[in-house]
């Protein structure tokens, strides 16, 4: 038994970094443990997303009675404060105080904020409703709390993760970061699978009670995860002490940033990438039900199935870029592959085939997950020395804004269309134009194509 055990040892060993793609992430200044608890930030954000796009967007229209429109503008709101991410992950670049944290306070900050957001919020829905009538509030009460929760969920949503990304890039060695930024959206996705099932069996049997508890321990979860995540976290620096005699300026770290053309050429194709992969975001059950006639429960499992995709995508794309593959040969071979992938789904209406269609969701995710991981490894791979937070911010904003607008357009489009057409034409006009973005996105990033990936150094640097 005593000479079995050491090869049993050296087998798991071995073993592990192939079912666990991301265990290899760790080092010995960042070991696995500590790595997935600074993830746990990546968690209360998928909660957060599926609570304000998914759960309290039928809620609100069925349970609650609230006019759509009014719903959609509400979950919209959020998507304001994304452009300010690149603000952010600056400030948090340059944050001094006489604790020597930079990215810790803006995570607290940033929790707080999220945390008294979703405090208010149930009890600004209810009035919103017309249930807060009986006690003499009225409408536009609800309506004011309401939208100040949105914009607070969605100012602390993004300095978290913003923060927390900058600080995952700060402690990961430059050889892992790949693996690093691959677990970190893993621990997305999970977040978001988990707090999906979890937020339906709480809420199967509705009632305004039930909302209260829900958004309340979503609250509580949230600010608990996120101190556990970067408690102990980031080293103290006394070198972040006192004030700078001269404040560094956000237009001229910009300007910094963006120097060098593949920079800018990078963002346009992370805008333009994102909403391809996301105008359909809103449409795939409805077009699996209206065109394919497929039942609830088999549309349900469509986010499932392309949140695999993703998983699949990421775990993939860690393990490549892991070895030093090029990050922009990754984001053009998703883009690629997300073209056959809406050809599938157009052509599984028309051939009534939901098989097909399936799979077509699937390598739709898988795309998805590796342009994203493409592209954020490219950003952490510009970013200044000292200045990933600006550079990530920056990725961020031209996510979290092009992926909001095309879930707005997706379906603004697709109503336009089905006002003078048949209802299958509505859908496919949108696929075909995400296609049409995807072969766009392909011909921005080709020629950064197997570029070497140079960080680029500061003003200060260069002179």
């Amino acid at each position: 038994m005593t000479t079995k055990q050491p090869k049993l040892i050296h087998f798991w060993a071995g073993l592990a970094p192939k079912f666990l793609p991301f265990a290899d992430a760790a080092s010995e200044d960042l070991p696995l443990s500590r790595l997935l608890r600074l993830s746990l930030f990546q968690v209360s954000v998928g909660m957060a997303m599926v609570l304000l796009v998914g759960t309290l967007n039928r809620v609100m229209i069925v349970e609650l009675q609230v006019p759509a429109s009014i719903v959609s503008i509400m979950v919209a709101l959020p998507l304001l404060f994304a452009p300010f991410r690149a603000f952010i992950g600056f400030k948090s670049d340059n944050h001094r105080s006489e604790l020597g944290w930079r990215r810790v306070p803006y995570m607290w900050k940033g929790s707080m904020v999220q945390f008294g957001g979703l405090a208010i919020m149930p009890f600004a829905l209810l009035v919103l409703a017309g249930a807060g009538q009986s006690a003499g509030a009225p409408v536009w009460v609800g309506l004011l709390g309401a939208a100040i929760a949105f914009l607070m969920v969605g100012a602390g949503l993004h300095t978290i993760q913003t923060a927390g990304l900058a600080l995952a890039n700060d402690l990961a060695a430059e050889e892992s970061r790949p693996k690093v930024v691959g677990l970190m959206y893993v621990m997305l996705l999970v977040g978001m699978i988990v707090s999906s099932l979890a937020f339906g069996a709480f809420l199967s049997d509705f009632s305004p009670s039930a909302l209260i508890q829900v958004i309340q321990a979503t609250a509580v979860i949230t600010l608990a995860l996120n101190v556990i995540a970067f408690w102990k976290q980031e080293p103290r620096s006394r070198l972040r002490r006192g004030k700078l005699a001269v404040e560094p300026s956000f237009a001229e770290a910009w300007r910094t940033l963006t120097l060098d053309s593949k920079t800018a050429r990078t963002l346009v194709a992370i805008g333009m990438g994102t909403f391809a992969f996301n105008m359909e975001d809103i449409l795939l059950e409805p077009y699996g039900g209206e065109v394919l006639n497929m039942s609830v429960s088999a549309t349900t499992l469509l986010t499932a199935t392309l949140c695999l995709g993703g998983l699949v995508g990421f775990a993939w794309a860690s393990r490549v870029l892991g070895r030093g593959a090029d990050p922009y040969r990754m984001s053009w071979a998703g883009v690629l592959l997300g073209i056959p992938a809406f050809l599938a789904v157009i052509a599984s209406g028309y051939l009534n085939m939901p098989w097909l269609f399936s799979l077509g969701v699937l390598f739709i995710g898988m795309g998805g997950g590796l342009f994203s991981h493409g592209t954020l490894t490219s950003c952490m791979n510009l970013a200044p020395k000292e200045q990933s937070g600006l550079a990530l911010g920056a990725w961020g904003a031209a996510q979290a804004t092009a992926g909001g607008l095309a879930m707005a357009l997706g379906g603004v489009a697709r109503d336009v269309v089905n006002l003078m057409t048949d209802g299958v034409m509505g859908y496919v006009s949108v696929y075909g134009i995400e296609i049409l973005m995807l072969i766009l996105t392909a011909y921005v990033l080709y020629p950064l194509v197997g570029q070497p990936q140079k960080r680029l150094l500061t003003a200060q640097n260069r002179n």
